[in-house]
C-alpha cells in the first residue's frame, strides 16, 4: 500500500480542518477573546513545529513502520508500550467524533432520524473503505473530497464578508494579554498537529521526504484558513457572543443571505463536513487497526477492524452522554493535559533524541569496519 505525497498532503488538511474548525474555535475565543485569531497562528506555528519532529523522527529509518522503529528504537517491550498511548488516544476518540458529528448532522439534517442509525451508518462506510481499499481507497477519496472541502470553506468566507464589523476585533492584545493568547492556543494545537498520524502514515508515502515538506505544507495552509475565518468569526458576532456559540463558524454560515436568492448555505458546510469527518475516522480505524495488527503480530489487520467498529457503538451511545466532551470539554479535559504534552511532544522528542543518537553511534561502528577491513 503506498499512497503519494499529494494524497499525504489532501489526507492530513482534511484531517486538520473539519474538527479544528468547529471544535476549537470556541475555547479559544473564550480564553483570548477578540484575539483568538492570534491564538491559531501560534497553534499553526507550534503544530508545524511538531510536524517537523515527527518528519524527521519517521525519516530516521523510512523503511520501518511506526510500530517497528519504535521497537528498533527503543528494544522490544519498551518499544511495544510507548505505542499504547498512541491506541488509547485514537480509539475513545473515535468514538467522541462519531458521536459528537452524528449530533451535529441529526440537529442539522435529520431531526427524526434516530440517533443510532446515524452512527450505523458512517461506521458502515468508514469500515467498508478501511476493509476494501485501505489507505490507498482513503487517499483517492481525500484526493477528490479534500478540494471541494477548501473551496467550500473559502465561498462561504466570501458571502459572509458583507456581515462582518472591523470594530469588534480591537482592542488588540489589551484585554487578553500574551498567557490568554498561549492558553487559547493550546486546545487547536491538539488537532493541527496530528504528529502521530503523521509518523503512522509516512511509512506508507511514496516518497517519504517529500512527504514531510508537503504535510508541513498543508498544515501551514489549513492554520492560516482557520485564523482568518476565527478572524471573520469574530467581526460578525464578536468575542461575547461567539464565545457562547458551540460552533460559531456554522452559525457565521447561517447568518448569509446574497440577493435574497442564496440561503440556507450551511447545508452544503454540514455536507462537506460529513466527508472531513469520515475521511478523518477512515484515516484513523486505519492507523489503529494496522497498528494494532502489527503490535500482535496479526497475519490480517483487517480483522482489528471489526473489533474497533463494535467497540465504536458503546463508545458514542453509552460513554459520550456521561461525560463532558462538547467543544470546550473535549479539548481541556483530554487533549490538553493528556494528548499533547504526553502524544504530541514527549513521545516524539524521546523517539527522535534515542534513534539519532542510536543511528550515529551505528553509522560509526560500520565506518571502523569498513575502514578496518
Amino acid at each position: 500500500m503506498k499512497i503519494s505525497p499529494k494524497q499525504l498532503f489532501w489526507i492530513i488538511a482534511i484531517l486538520d480542518i473539519g474538527m479544528t474548525l468547529l471544535l476549537t474555535q470556541t475555547p479559544a475565543i473564550a480564553a483570548a477573546k477578540q484575539d483568538a485569531w492570534i491564538c491559531f497562528a501560534i497553534a499553526g506555528a507550534a503544530s508545524v513545529g511538531l510536524t517537523f519532529i515527527a518528519g524527521k523522527l519517521s525519516l530516521l529509518y523510512p523503511n520501518q513502520t511506526f510500530i517497528e522503529y519504535c521497537q528498533t528504537i527503543l528494544g522490544k517491550w519498551p518499544g511495544r508500550i510507548i505505542v499504547i498511548p498512541y491506541f488509547i488516544q485514537l480509539i475513545p476518540t473515535m468514538g467522541i467524533i462519531l458521536r459528537e458529528s452524528s449530533d451535529f448532522i441529526q440537529m442539522t439534517l435529520f431531526r427524526n432520524t434516530p440517533l443510532l442509525v446515524l452512527i450505523l451508518l458512517m461506521i458502515y462506510l468508514m469500515v467498508y473503505i478501511t476493509y476494501k481499499g485501505g489507505i490507498e481507497g482513503i487517499a483517492r477519496c481525500s484526493e477528490f473530497i479534500g478540494p471541494v472541502i477548501f473551496l467550500v470553506i473559502i465561498f462561504t468566507m466570501v458571502l459572509s464578508l458583507s456581515n462582518i464589523q472591523w470594530k469588534q476585533i480591537f482592542p488588540i492584545y489589551a484585554d487578553s494579554g500574551w498567557r490568554k493568547i498561549v492558553e487559547g492556543s493550546i486546545a487547536p494545537v491538539g488537532f493541527l498537529g496530528e504528529a502521530n498520524v503523521i509518523m503512522m502514515l509516512l511509512f506508507f508515502t511514496k516518497d517519504p521526504r517529500k512527504g514531510v515538506a508537503i504535510t508541513i505544507g498543508g498544515i501551514a495552509m489549513v492554520s492560516f484558513i482557520i485564523m482568518l475565518n476565527t478572524l471573520e468569526v469574530i467581526t460578525v458576532f464578536g468575542s461575547g457572543l461567539a464565545s457562547r456559540l458551540w460552533y460559531p463558524y456554522f452559525e457565521m454560515v447561517r447568518y448569509i443571505s446574497a440577493l435574497e436568492f442564496l440561503q440556507n448555505v450551511e447545508i452544503f458546510l454540514t455536507v462537506i463536513w460529513m466527508l472531513s469527518v469520515f475521511i478523518k475516522l477512515s484515516t484513523f480505524l486505519f492507523v489503529t487497526s494496522h497498528g494494532i495488527g502489527q503490535l500482535f503480530h496479526l497475519k490480517d489487520w483487517r480483522k482489528v477492524i471489526w473489533f474497533i467498529a463494535l467497540a465504536l457503538i458503546p463508545l458514542s451511545t453509552i460513554l459520550y452522554p456521561n461525560i463532558d466532551v462538547s467543544s470546550v470539554g473535549y479539548p481541556k479535559k483530554f487533549f490538553i493535559p493528556y494528548v499533547v504534552p504526553i502524544n504530541m511532544i514527549a513521545i516524539p522528542m524521546l523517539l527522535l533524541v534515542v534513534g539519532t543518537i542510536r543511528k550515529n553511534r551505528k553509522e560509526k561502528r560500520d565506518s571502523l569496519v569498513t575502514s578496518g577491513s
